[in-house]
């Protein structure tokens, strides 16, 4: 039986919010987290995009909150102030949707802003703070406020958060905050040294792991094996295929992400590029740049575009294929939303079929083509490719063992050994086209 938010004993106001933000029911990560976050419990939860993590624990928090106490009792962290601001922008609409009977009263912690600001809005303190590690942290500091009194502590894309290199800063932040907080962590991978960092903090909480969803009907999947041109090369005949509205082209680092972003913009693309190495200006201006559609184009790494919400995305294209199932299915997340329709093309290397075959096991069906100017073409599968390989290798070696070997070796023996194989190699061949 499905589960109904009526079932989680939440409170009145919460329900009606909850009924505000137009929620049926609770996603699978809800269903299973709030319930033991409405107990205190710690939770570990895993999930992909799009799959209501971030009302997962907002909605135990706020049902939760005492109004007649004028202190901080949650934290958000984000690794990243877009992402901040987004869960800022959720905490807002159900501090409005509950205005008429509570008042719950949160403030956005990022960088970018007027420290000394923040610092007198702070002297009342909020109920729930939303902000990134180091900007909270700056204002620990200055006893600006204090976590002492925080129940919950949130930790939302954690190993973005690691990758980032903000974990010392979330570390120093659990550090001055009362030692039996309750700690929610919300992260799409658990890399080992995120492992280590929660085992410090961490007894017995419920792990929950929501199985990535496969992409949607209205994606299409397409493979370009890449051979031996250069990847800028095939993006830019993909470019006259495909005119999209927006496309987000994936590669695995840094600077990979630099060499591509430069080698589109010299073939005249409109490119934006956005990855971790970015300062928090040049970031703050591509994001503007993309709202006001400014690029075509986005080059990005897993990591920068998981903090991000980019909207409009028709096309995202794999420059690389990445080494892990859930990555592909992060990238490809970000296209056919909202029952929108959506294509992710790869380019891949023979090392890459692993992967691919993976991917087909799960049940994702990926289209073989290839692109010459500007048009698509049809490509065999790589499988097929395989089994010729394998066909050719096995005659090669039934007419190897046909072949007389010579007792006394005589000078050009080699030549009429081989002439002799490709005799029987074709006399092998011709009976089994025969039998066919």
């Amino acid at each position: 039986m499905e589960k109904k938010f009526n079932d989680f004993s939440l409170q009145p106001i919460m329900l009606d919010v909850i009924n505000q933000l137009g929620f049926k029911q609770p996603t699978e990560i809800q269903e299973k987290v709030i319930p033991a976050i409405l107990n205190g419990k710690s939770v570990i939860g895993q999930s992909h995009t799009g799959s209501g993590k971030t009302h997962a624990y907002l909605i135990p928090l706020f049902n939760q909150m005492d109004t007649t106490k004028r202190e901080i009792q949650f934290v958000i962290t984000a690794p990243t102030r877009e992402l901040a601001m987004q869960i800022f922008d959720e905490v807002k609409k159900m501090i409005k949707y509950a205005d008429k009977e509570q008042k719950w009263i949160a403030k956005l912690l990022v960088g970018g802003t007027d420290k000394q600001k923040m610092v007198e809005k702070l002297k009342e303190p909020p109920h729930i703070v939303v902000g990134t590690p180091g900007r909270i942290l700056d204002l620990v500091k200055e006893e600006a406020i204090s976590l002492y009194s925080a129940k919950s502590f949130v930790i939302d894309e954690a190993d973005l958060m690691l990758d980032l290199g903000f974990i010392n800063e979330v570390d120093q932040l659990l550090v001055r905050s009362n030692p039996d907080i309750q700690l929610l962590v919300y992260s799409a991978t658990i890399p080992q040294r995120l492992e280590h960092f929660l085992k410090k903090y961490l007894e017995n909480p419920l792990h929950v792991k929501i199985a990535n969803e496969l992409s949607p009907e209205t994606m299409e999947h397409r493979l370009v094996a890449l051979k031996h041109r250069k990847e800028a090369d095939v993006i830019y005949e993909i470019s006259k295929a495909i005119h999209p509205y927006l496309a987000i082209i994936f590669t695995n680092g840094k600077d990979k992400a630099n060499e591509l972003a430069d080698e589109l913009l010299d073939r005249g693309l409109d490119v934006g590029l956005i990855h971790g190495g970015l300062t928090p200006r040049e970031r703050k201006r591509v994001l503007k740049d993309i709202q006001n559609l400014r690029y075509q184009y986005i080059v990005a790494t897993d990591l920068a575009a998981r903090g991000i919400d980019i909207k409009g995305v028709s096309h995202v294209i794999n420059a690389q294929i990445p080494k892990e199932e859930e990555f592909y299915i992060h990238r490809v997340g970000r296209t056919a939303r909202a029952g929108m329709e959506g294509t992710a093309i790869s380019l891949y290397h023979e090392e890459d079929l692993q992967l691919i075959q993976k991917l087909e096991q799960k049940g994702l069906d990926f289209v073989f083509t290839d692109v010459k100017n500007g048009q698509w073409m049809e490509a065999k599968p790589w499988n097929e490719r395989n089994l010729r390989t394998k066909v050719t290798t096995n005659v090669e070696k039934e007419a190897w063992k046909k072949v007389r070997k010579p007792k006394k070796v005589k000078p050009g023996y080699k030549k009429k050994m081989k002439k002799q194989q490709e005799s029987i190699k074709k006399q092998i061949t011709k009976r089994t086209k025969y039998k066919k």
